[in-house]
């Protein structure tokens, strides 16, 4: 398994003291938040999805610092599809963020923790008829437009409802944004929004369609972005599309920007947040325009980890593999894009101890169930525990049931107590609602 690092894997400590969230007790072993992660195994089992309320506020209130240190007056719409537990939502709801959902299911769970209908912007390439209807009924704020074929589609819709779709075109900028190819959605090969050189004439004829408001210009340009200058580059073709636009006459009033700021999986920082904000300024700052912008990942991820058990070590002539109770339908990300994930003992003697190489792998019956290879790892006993860090985003979301193994539970730090968000799935609820035909 080739895991995606351009620099040397930090080691044990080096993990630990990049994560101030964590910290190391002698007697309680790891703790998240201020709590044991230990306790936490003890009381709900794993493998066990565990989230710090706190350490989300904490990337919120830091985005929105370096915002407003550029005196931007900017909307933060948190994207749903990174983590779409309700817990995770109603704490975004109660810092009065609005949301960026892909789906009539991510729009509902919204819903159900009562963020405003018109704080939610609905984007995705494939919307169906009944999605856009439900969420104009509802009274979505703003829907991404992908293609002409999708306009037509919400105008007719509109129409038939009697409503005005407030839509914003997305411009595909052609930017490289320098990251894994499975997750860049700006090239011109890539499937997502409209050739920039399409939309004058497209947001023109959008503007003449009953049924249809054109409020401004939306992109995004891929996720786990770490250097700013693919966003400057973008940005400022935004700018230079806006400025066009009212040229022709045409009213923009909306520009969202997307999201897809990175965060450092080792002990690397993520993208530099007053770096993204200076560029958000000189670009579009000066635009009169409403700003809109849509993280995820560098909200949730470092504010989640996966807790797992040994189950044992298998050692051959050529590898040491260290086999815990989680599996790639747990956390998919290292066998779908190669991703790497730091991984800490959680037992304090475990961290100090003499480390050699090891794959550390699940149970599934897939080669690709890696979570890491040839990590620097101590001796792990059957039993011991392990966190693997920065599963807060595209961790949970992405998990399924393959090898009718159970979804696990999760759990969330809340004024240092865990407390139970997911129970663990009965194995029994997964053949519950199947049929065999006589």
């Amino acid at each position: 398994m080739a895991e995606n690092r351009t620099t040397p894997a930090p080691n044990l400590t080096e993990l630990l003291a990049a994560r101030p969230a964590f910290s190391m007790h002698a007697q309680d072993g790891l703790c998240f938040e201020n709590v044991p992660l230990n306790a936490i195994a003890d009381a709900h089992g794993t493998p066990t999805w565990v989230y710090g309320a706190a350490s989300i506020r904490a990337r919120h209130a830091a985005l929105s610092a370096a915002l407003q240190a550029q005196r931007l007056n900017v909307r933060v719409h948190y994207a749903v599809k990174a983590n779409d537990h309700l817990a995770v939502l109603d704490i975004f709801r109660g810092l009065g963020a609005g949301a960026d959902v892909v789906s009539l299911g991510e729009f509902l769970r919204t819903q159900r923790v009562r963020i405003a209908p018109g704080e939610v912007v609905f984007s995705g390439v494939g919307k169906a008829r009944g999605e856009i209807a439900a969420t104009l009924q509802a009274g979505v704020g703003q829907l991404n437009v992908e293609s002409r074929e999708e306009l037509e589609m919400i105008a007719s819709v509109a129409r038939l409802q009697g409503r005005i779709a407030r839509v914003a075109l997305r411009m595909n900028p052609d930017v490289d944004a320098g990251t894994h190819a499975k997750i860049t959605t700006g090239l011109a090969d890539n499937k997502f929004g409209i050739p920039a050189a399409d939309i004058p004439e497209l947001y023109a004829h959008a503007a003449g369609l009953d049924g249809i408001e054109p409020v401004g210009i939306a992109l995004h340009i891929g996720s786990q972005i770490l250097n700013p200058a693919p966003y400057e580059q973008a940005y400022a073709k935004a700018a230079a599309m806006v400025r066009y636009l009212r040229a022709q006459g045409l009213s923009v009033s909306v520009l969202d920007l997307g999201g897809g700021l990175g965060i450092g999986y080792g002990d690397e920082p993520g993208i530099s947040l007053p770096a993204y904000a200076a560029v958000l300024r000189r670009e579009v700052g000066g635009l009169g325009v409403r700003l809109m912008v849509e993280p995820g990942r560098s909200l949730v991820g470092p504010a989640g980890l996966l807790l797992a058990s040994v189950l044992l070590e298998k050692h051959s002539a050529a590898k040491r593999f260290i086999v815990l109770d989680a599996a790639m339908n747990d956390l998919l990300r290292p066998a779908l894009y190669d991703a790497w994930h730091g991984i800490l003992p959680v037992n304090a003697t475990a961290l100090h101890g003499p480390c050699a190489s090891a794959d550390v792998v699940g149970p599934v019956c897939e080669t690709a169930d890696c979570f890491a290879a040839g990590r620097q790892l101590p001796p792990m006993a059957a039993g011991e525990r392990v966190a693997i860090l920065d599963a807060g985003a595209y961790g949970a979301v992405m998990s399924s049931s393959y090898n009718a193994r159970p979804r696990v539970a999760a759990v969330m730090i809340e004024n240092g107590r865990a407390h139970l968000i997911t129970p663990r799935q009965p194995v029994a609820a997964l053949w519950a609602e199947e049929a065999i035909p006589r």
